[in-house]
């Protein structure tokens, strides 16, 4: 149907004649009755060739959609990071310069196998997919489109599979590929802190932003806790700061005067990322299908390992559900029936 309410009780109506698309409000439509009586009265003055009556609606474009959506980001976002990039594949297929009506289930389609071509989990395509959804529909409050093609588009069933962690001997593997960090580097402005990182994440289960975004005085070294700030739910967390970690850190102090704990030795400033020398490091490696994200798996599993009590290992993650946290008690019962199975063929 071509008339429609939006905005409460205000009705549009749209069309198209000749090949010209025609949109406005009618606001003398009361209901949908009145709105297609107005909506015949409009055509019908267009057809006898009063074109004046109503001008085209200026088309819009992707670029435009973009940079609303990026405003609304960092108004209402911690991080950008990952909006930058969601938005730099959206120009790389759809092209900056193409229309926003152009954007169809079917070209979402398109989109959706691209991203698959390119080796990328189903979950990470459905975060692209869910960031295009909320880009449309900001464009939508904003009056650039009137619908999201997205509501016709199923987003790709997650694989079930176990949780990947890495257990002892791969995390020796990979040690030894992780650039060298000597403290005196930070002086000299050079090397980089991956290492210490790496550490950090597996001694508290921090998510990489959490620790990108730590600071000095985000740390109690009088009461040995971290306060993380950047979380994902956007409630902070206290967590307790391991001995190990304590005297590393307290060494990396006297090191580091700035305002951040893990900074770019090279340009003194807080590491944005950390995904290109991360990834180098897994490729070197030889371990498959690793993430950082999976460093806090295995943060997990092994407090699970250990038999520590599930709802402590929920409040140390930060997960606002158990049933988030119970993920990590069926990857540990997946391994020990595991170690049952090589007992029994032995």
């Amino acid at each position: 149907m071509s008339v429609f309410k939006k905005y409460g009780n205000k009705w549009y109506f749209r069309f198209k004649i000749r090949g010209k698309e025609y949109y406005k409000s009618i606001p003398e439509a009361t209901d949908q009755q009145s709105a297609l009586k107005y909506e015949a009265i409009v055509k019908g003055e267009l057809l006898k060739g009063n074109l004046g009556i109503i001008e085209d609606k200026k088309k819009s474009t992707l670029k435009e959609g973009i940079e609303l959506y990026l405003d609304y980001s960092r108004i209402n976002k911690k991080s950008t990071n990952n909006d930058n990039a969601y938005t730099e594949a959206f120009k790389k297929f759809f092209k900056s310069g193409s229309y926003l009506e152009d954007i169809t289930p079917a070209t979402i389609e398109d989109f959706k196998n691209w991203l698959l071509k390119k080796d990328l989990s189903k979950s990470t395509v459905n975060r692209y997919l869910q960031a295009l959804s909320k880009m449309l529909n900001i464009c939508i409050d904003n009056e650039l489109i009137l619908i999201n093609p997205m509501k016709k588009v199923k987003l790709l069933k997650p694989d079930n599979h176990t949780i990947r962690f890495l257990n002892r001997t791969e995390e020796k593997i990979f040690n030894k590929f992780l650039p060298k960090f000597y403290f005196v580097d930070l002086k000299n402005k050079t090397g980089s802190m991956l290492k210490l990182i790496i550490k950090f994440a597996l001694k508290t289960g921090a998510r990489k932003e959490e620790i990108l975004s730590l600071k000095w005085n985000n740390i109690d070294f009088k009461k040995d806790t971290i306060e993380l700030l950047h979380t994902k739910s956007g409630k902070k967390r206290l967590i307790p700061l391991a001995k190990s970690l304590k005297k590393l850190l307290l060494k990396l102090k006297m090191h580091n005067n700035t305002e951040y704990v893990f900074i770019n030795p090279t340009t003194g400033k807080r590491y944005i990322d950390i995904k290109k020398s991360f990834n180098n490091a897994v490729k070197k490696s030889g371990i498959k299908k690793f993430r950082f994200h999976d460093l806090r798996h295995t943060f997990a599993t092994r407090l699970i390992e250990k038999g520590v009590d599930i709802v402590v290992v929920k409040e140390l993650l930060g997960h606002s559900s158990i049933n988030t946290t119970m993920i990590y008690v069926h990857s540990d019962a997946e391994r020990k029936k595991n170690a049952i199975n090589v007992i029994d063929n032995y």
